[in-house]
């Protein structure tokens, strides 16, 4: 018996859709992720460090509140194991404490005030809720936010902290977030990545670079670890070289308010397949002048600003 044509094209029609649900069910979160990367992401820099304490909750809500795309986020190692988001290895600048970190344990951490320092530095935007501010644990923002967000996590100063990437992807894996693609790994040192690949191959690393004038030779540039050339240098085998291991990279602008990239160099890392995310932009021209360059995403203290640009 014949059928129809209508009929033919119906039934093509929704085998044509089950099949693509079915594909779309078949996406993993962590192949989800992978695909958002595609996408321009807004990333919080310490939270929405411009208007409160950087690394506090209320830095972290406020950026959550606002539908960031990750929380950033610096990860330490407390004298007794504990993973601790931190950005400097002293506690000086942003604590009533002193010494380094890694000297104190979390319940020493615990104790300090984290806060008020961010009040007596930008008295426009004090706030009397932000005095005793306590240092966060890992955990404590994993049980905070939850599946709800996305976190950009640096492995801070690995020399600094013996253990800690083992610790991290324990951490990681206890609260289900590689599989459910809910992280990135970060850091400027490419030995800390792959021991972060080693111990659990599944992990999305970005591998940041810093570019700077090379002392030696002012006209040139270098990069801090020497993990690639300078931009004037590098090659399509260099990008290669890091997309073998990383799923994008991170990178600075400018240095010492010149350029130190450019939309080519965006270009041409984009073509060998690493996104390109940026830090620190904060000025809303600089943001739409990397929008334009065809930037990935942009870490920035200020997360509303970008929002405006990008919604």
């Amino acid at each position: 018996m014949q059928r129809h044509p209508l009929i033919v094209a119906m039934s093509l029609g929704l085998f044509a859709g089950a099949t693509a649900t079915i594909a779309q069910a078949e996406t993993s979160p962590l192949e989800q992720q992978l695909k958002d990367l595609e996408s321009f992401q807004v990333i919080a820099h310490r939270g929405a460090s411009g208007h409160a304490p950087e690394s506090t909750m209320a830095a972290y809500e406020l950026a959550h509140e606002w539908g960031v795309d990750y929380l950033e986020l610096d990860i330490q190692i407390t004298s007794d194991g504990e993973l601790v988001a931190f950005h400097d290895d002293a506690i000086d600048r942003t604590s009533d404490g002193e010494g380094k970190i890694n000297d104190y344990t979390l319940e020493e951490l615990k104790a300090l005030d984290i806060g008020t320092w961010f009040n007596e530095a930008n008295a426009d935007k004090a706030d009397a809720a932000f005095e005793g501010a306590q240092i966060l644990t890992l955990d404590d923002l994993f049980e905070r936010f939850g599946n709800e967000t996305r976190y950009y996590i640096e492995t801070k100063s690995p020399h600094l902290n013996p253990g800690l990437e083992e610790a991290l992807v324990e951490t990681l894996e206890a609260h289900d977030m590689i599989e459910n693609g809910r992280v990135l790994v970060q850091s400027f040192e490419q030995d800390s990545l792959l021991k972060m690949r080693e111990l659990n191959e599944n992990v999305p690393l970005i591998q940041l670079v810093w570019y700077h004038t090379d002392e030696e030779d002012d006209t040139q540039l270098k990069e801090w670890t020497n993990v690639t050339p300078g931009p004037a240098q590098i090659t399509d085998e260099d990008f290669q070289a890091v997309a073998e291991y990383a799923v994008g990279i991170g990178t600075n602008a400018t240095y010492e308010g010149e350029d130190v990239i450019d939309a080519d160099f965006m270009r041409q890392a984009q073509a060998n397949g690493l996104p390109v995310h940026i830090y620190t932009i904060n000025e809303t021209d600089d943001m739409q002048r990397l929008i334009d360059w065809g930037v990935d995403g942009l870490f920035t203290d200020y997360p509303d600003r970008l929002l405006e640009l990008v919604e």
